[in-house]
This record gives structure tokens, sequence and C-alpha cells, in this order.
């Protein structure tokens, strides 16, 4: 069980308000204030400090952040496994962004199931930014991610490196060469919504070139990845994926690569944990189930 002192502390970094951290608590203001001091005594810091009437943390209250978000999920995580050491049934709770959870997990999962039929699975798919803070709430376990994340706060496994492509229509026709990124822009592109994952990768691709999505001639965003590929398959524009997400498309005919010169992406989806959590060995077996 986490020390009050510490939820007090966390409540505040969630907010950077004493006041609202107070109202979440159900406690006073300077009982929050008396939390707070009795930290810095304990660990002979100062946690917060203020940029104009800004509350930041000090770099020593970021690292006592990030070691007790870590403290936090592994008393949660805990919780569960001691329930599984009673003989209640094996869980198994973590997280996916779109493309993994849809394209690349399933058939791992599948042998996971295989090789231990009584497990209870809660697999969540979101965006990375989603995934990772209720990875840091204990809500879940571990996650597997193909977006960017702060290294120092985690620990991780690359899990797999992807090739990322672009695709049209087996019929489509280009408004120009289509040799080329730049030769691109003059065809409509579709997309995910900002934020995903996969559109990320095409953003920070572009901009090494100079380029951003909206120097496309048009652009359509859909949310939904199986509608983005089924417009696709339409000729109704061309669009950029991870190959994992239109390989069976590919193999039957019905989305093609678009051939580009010099262009080569390839992107890392990730296993990451809370940075030195007392399970990391579990974690480590439970990567090498998933990913074999």
């Amino acid at each position: 069980m986490l020390d009050y002192r510490i939820e007090t502390f966390l409540a505040v970094c969630k907010y950077m308000n004493f006041t609202r951290a107070a109202e979440k608590m159900n406690i006073t203001q300077p009982a929050v204030s008396q939390h707070i001091r009795y930290l810095e005594e304990e660990y002979g810091i100062k946690i917060f400090k203020y940029d104009g009437k800004k509350m930041k943390l000090t770099k020593e209250g970021e690292t006592l952040l990030n070691a007790v978000t870590t403290i936090k999920h592994d008393d949660l995580f805990l919780r569960e496994h001691l329930k599984e050491l009673k003989g209640e049934r094996r869980k198994l709770i973590f997280g996916t962004t779109l493309t993994i959870g849809e394209f690349v997990i399933p058939s791992h999962l599948a042998a996971y199931l295989h090789k231990y039929p009584d497990t209870s699975i809660q697999m969540m798919v979101a965006n990375t930014y989603v995934l990772l803070e209720k990875l840091n709430n204990g809500e879940i376990d571990f996650a597997i991610i193909e977006g960017y994340f702060t290294k120092s706060e985690y620990d991780y496994l690359p899990y797999s490196r992807e090739k990322y492509i672009p695709v049209c229509g087996p019929e489509y026709v280009f408004n120009g060469k289509g040799s080329t990124v730049e030769d691109l822009l003059n065809e409509r592109l579709i997309v995910r919504e900002p934020g995903s994952g996969t559109r990320e990768i095409l953003e920070r691709t572009l901009g090494e070139r100079n380029l951003t999505i909206q120097d496309f001639k048009n652009l359509v965003e859909i949310s939904n990845m199986n509608a983005i590929k089924s417009l696709v398959q339409a000729n109704c524009g061309i669009t950029f994926l991870y190959e994992a997400a239109a390989r069976k498309e590919i193999t039957e005919g019905k989305l093609k690569e678009i051939p580009l010169g010099k262009y080569n992406v390839t992107h890392d989806f990730t296993f990451v944990w809370r940075k030195g959590s007392i399970f990391a060995e579990r974690y480590k077996k439970l990567f090498a189930i998933l990913k074999n």
C-alpha cells in the first residue's frame, strides 16, 4: 500500500495545483501542503518550483515522480499476482496501438491462449499517449506501441521493425509521375486522424523532406483503418501505412505498394513497461511469448 502522502503528491503532479488536488483527494489544502513538506524533508529535496505563476516539478521532483509512479504500478500489479498465487485465474492486462492490435498481435495472442487457456485477457486499443497514461496509472501492465515515448521513463524491448509504405488501389490513375514523395503531393491523401501513431510517422517522414500533410492537393481524414483501406481499394486516393496492415490486401491484389525512389522507411513497434519495475523479468517473459 502506498503512503497516503505519496498519493497526495501524485494528485498534485496530475493537476499542478494544490487546491484542485485537495478537492480531488477530499482533504484540505493545508493538509496537501503538509504532505508535500513531509516528503521534501524526508528526501531532502525541493519538489516544486514556480515559473512566474506556473508550478513545475524540479529535477529532483521529476525523479521522485518517476520512481513513485513505478511503485504505484507495481503495487497494483502485485495485488493481481498474489491472487494468481492463491489459485485465482491468471490475468493479462495490456494495451496496443491500433495497427498492432488489429494486424500484428492477434496471432501471437492466439498462441498465448493455447499455452495458457485459463488466462483472462483484457487488451485495450488506443493511441500511444493514452496507453502510456494508463500504464502510469497502473490500469495496464505493459503496452506494445508504435508511437514515440520518453525512453528515460520506461524500460522497453523492440517488438518488431515494420516497413512503412505508400499504397494505392490496383487501378489508381496518378495525377503526376508518382515516382517520388514530392510527386505524390498531387494526389488525394487519405490518412488517420491527428494523434494516431500511423499519422505521426507520416508527419515525421514528410518533415524530413520539409513537407507537411497539408501540402497534399486534397486531404481526407478518417479514424478507421479499414475504412481508409476500402477507399484506397476503390481508387479514391492514396495512403501511407505499415506493410503489416496491408499485407493481406497486397497479397490478394486489392492494394499495391507505390514504388518510390529514395524511400525506405521503417519504424519499431516497442514493448514498454514502467522503468525500474520489480516485475521486469515477468514482463520480459511475456515479451518472449507474445513475440514468438
